[in-house]
C-alpha cells in the first residue's frame, strides 16, 4: 500500500514507521490516524515483520492534532468544533490507533526523536517499549486546550506510571521533560539523538534475533490482557493452557536444541498460521471510524 504520510519500510525483520509530515512537526489528523491503523494492521499481517519501529521525521516525533486550518484538507481539531451530537455511535481515531496496537502479535517500540504531546505522546502507550532522546519533550496537553485526552489514554496511563503520576500530568497538562519521563517510568531510556535509532534496532535484533515470534505474541497479549484480570487466577489459567500447548509445538523442540547445541535458534512457527487455537480467547473488538 502507498502512505501519504508514513514511511513504511521493512528491513531485516523490522518495520520502521516514520511519521512523515515534518513540515507540521507530524502533526496528526484523520487522514494520517486512518493511514496508523492501516499501516499497523498491514505489520501485523505481514510475515516479513517481526518487530516494529515507530520514530518521527524530523524534529519532532508528532505534535498531536493537527491544528492548522487548510480549505479543502482534513482539518482534524477545527471540524470537529462545529459541534457534534451526544452519540455512542462517534469512536475517536486516536482511540482505534491504539486499541488495534493493543491487539497486535507484533512487539511495537517508540523512538521518540522529539516533541511528543497530545495524541504523539497517547499513541506511544499501548506500545511494548519507549524510547526517548534526551532533548524530547512530552505533554498531555489536552485540558490546556478545553477537551480531553484520546488513544484510551485514562484505560493505559494510570497503568503504565499510576494515578497520581497521570493525574499530575493530565490535570495540569504541562509540558515534561525526558529526565521527568524517565524518572517516572514512562520512557525505559534516555538516549543521545544519535544513539536511538541504533539502540531501538538492537533491542529489535535480540527479540528477532533470539525469540520465537509465537512465543512473544502470546507473551505480549498475555501481559496486556492480563492488566484487565481480577484474579491472578485468570493468569494462571491461561498460561497453564498456553504453556501445554506450546510444549508440544515445533518451536520448542528448536529452543530446547538449539540450546543444547549451543546455537542460534531457528523457530518455524508464525504468527499468522500458527497461533493456538484458543487464540484470541478475548473478545474480540470491531475497529471502525463512526
Amino acid at each position: 500500500m502507498e502512505y501519504k504520510y508514513l514511511k513504511y519500510e521493512v528491513a531485516s525483520g523490522i518495520l520502521t514507521l516514520t511519521l512523515n509530515q515534518p513540515e507540521k512537526m507530524n502533526a496528526q489528523g484523520a487522514a494520517s490516524c486512518r493511514e496508523l491503523a492501516s499501516a499497523f494492521e498491514a505489520a501485523d499481517r505481514d510475515e516479513d515483520v517481526r518487530v516494529v519501529i515507530v520514530t518521527g521525521a524530523g524534529r519532532a516525533f508528532s505534535a498531536g492534532a493537527d491544528l492548522t486550518i487548510n480549505e479543502g484538507v482534513d482539518n482534524y481539531f477545527f471540524d470537529r468544533m462545529q459541534g457534534r451530537e451526544d452519540t455512542e455511535q462517534h469512536r475517536d481515531e486516536g482511540g482505534v490507533v491504539s486499541l488495534i496496537i493493543y491487539d497486535m502479535k507484533k512487539p511495537v517500540i517508540a523512538a521518540i526523536n522529539g516533541a511528543a504531546v497530545g495524541f504523539g505522546i497517547t499513541m506511544t502507550l499501548p506500545m511494548d517499549i519507549r524510547l526517548a532522546s534526551k532533548n524530547s519533550k512530552m505533554g498531555f496537553v489536552f485540558a490546556r486546550r478545553g477537551i480531553l485526552f484520546d488513544g484510551c489514554a485514562s484505560w493505559f496511563l494510570p497503568r503504565l506510571v499510576g494515578m497520581d503520576v497521570a493525574a499530575d500530568w493530565v490535570y495540569s497538562g504541562r509540558i515534561i521533560s525526558a529526565q521527568e519521563a524517565y524518572d517516572k517510568r514512562l520512557v525505559s531510556e534516555l538516549l543521545d539523538a544519535d544513539d536511538l535509532m541504533p539502540r531501538a534496532r538492537h533491542i529489535a535484533r535480540e527479540m528477532i534475533d533470539n525469540s520465537s515470534a509465537v512465543s512473544i505474541a502470546l507473551c505480549r497479549q498475555l501481559m496486556w490482557k492480563m492488566l484487565g484480570a481480577g484474579h491472578p487466577m485468570d493468569a494462571h489459567i491461561l498460561e497453564s493452557r498456553a504453556l501445554n500447548w506450546a510444549f508440544g509445538m515445533p518451536d520448542a523442540k528448536e529452543g530446547i536444541m538449539s540450546f543444547l547445541e549451543k546455537r542460534l535458534p531457528n523457530f518455524p512457527m508464525r504468527t499468522n498460521t500458527d497461533m493456538p487455537g484458543f487464540y484470541p480467547w478475548w473478545e474480540q473488538q470491531e475497529f471502525k471510524y463512526k
